[in-house]
């Protein structure tokens, strides 16, 4: 019997650990070729949050939470780092809810990446807003407040206070 962190023999260790791989779906592959045993329930997707928020369906902070977590797609030039708008009140930077609304703003042959939510909070340049899927239905601008009132709001739930 083995307590937990202790460690097996290393042979046996290993044999565990690739008959496992094999019974799993998706095979022995490298990372991120696995099927989840148990898929995490899935919530809403940042669309329908953007949708549900900006109709009064859904609080901030619950719009905050599937933010941080959702993938966020950024138009990107020849050079690293947020694309802004500067023929705006105050610099807006354009960003995502998917793939399709991107090239919809873009074309086909933009260039992008993506990142969380959380991350655009982190990466913000201060003094700039963003817009987001800025020819959707729903298009919504954060100001540079906004993106303050949400820096502080991560803030207060990783940090508690």
């Amino acid at each position: 019997m083995y307590g937990y962190g202790q460690p097996m023999d290393g042979g046996a260790a290993q044999q565990q650990y690739a008959s496992a791989q094999q019974q799993m779906p998706g095979g022995v592959g490298g990372y991120g070729q696995q099927a989840p045993l148990y898929p995490e329930p899935s919530s809403p997707s940042l669309a329908d949050a953007v949708r549900a928020f900006t109709t009064g369906q859904m609080p901030a902070e619950d719009f905050q939470q599937i933010f941080a977590t959702s993938k966020v797609y950024c138009p990107r030039g020849d050079t690293p780092g947020f694309l802004a708008l500067h023929n705006t009140q105050q610099p807006v930077i354009p960003m995502f809810t998917s793939l399709k609304e991107l090239r919809r703003y873009a074309g086909k042959e933009s260039k992008y990446f993506v990142i969380t939510g959380a991350e655009v909070i982190d990466l913000l340049p201060t003094g700039y807003g963003f817009v987001l899927d800025m020819e959707g239905e729903h298009r919504m601008v954060f100001d540079a407040k906004a993106v303050e009132q949400m820096v502080d709001f991560a803030m207060r739930r990783m940090y508690g206070g």
